[in-house]
């Protein structure tokens, strides 16, 4: 309850999901937020998309927008080495796209600047 947040597009501040959606460690290279949630404000098209650089190299993934106002807010991803597997089918918020909303002291932090307890379903 420390930690509760809403995590808003940074664009036009939809509100796209909450930390406790929140699922999955930050895997090195990406900066991203993993949720198993996401608010009906979140789309994607069904073109996948390929890495051809990065932490993503060589991953399938699709891209996530914000409803409201079109911006790319994430991804999920559909394939992925074995070092990404545990990322598969999940939601992943680029952190330098969403804001958070902290409720109990009603703070907006950008979510680069944030660093939530851990919680892992890597296995």
């Amino acid at each position: 309850p420390q930690e509760c947040a809403v995590f808003h597009c940074r664009g036009c501040w939809t509100v796209l999901g909450d930390s406790l959606q929140l699922c999955g460690q930050e895997p090195p290279g990406l900066s991203v937020l993993v949720c198993f949630k996401v608010t009906s404000d979140v789309t994607w098209e069904d073109s996948l998309l390929v890495g051809l650089e990065g932490a993503l190299l060589g991953c399938a993934y699709y891209l996530l927008f914000c409803r409201s106002c079109g911006s790319a807010v994430g991804f999920i991803l559909y394939s992925s080495g074995s070092e990404l597997a545990y990322l598969r089918d999940l939601f992943c918020f680029f952190k330098d796209s969403i804001m958070c909303y902290f409720l109990k002291n009603q703070m907006i932090i950008e979510a680069s600047k944030v660093n939530f307890p851990a919680v892992t379903l890597k296995k």
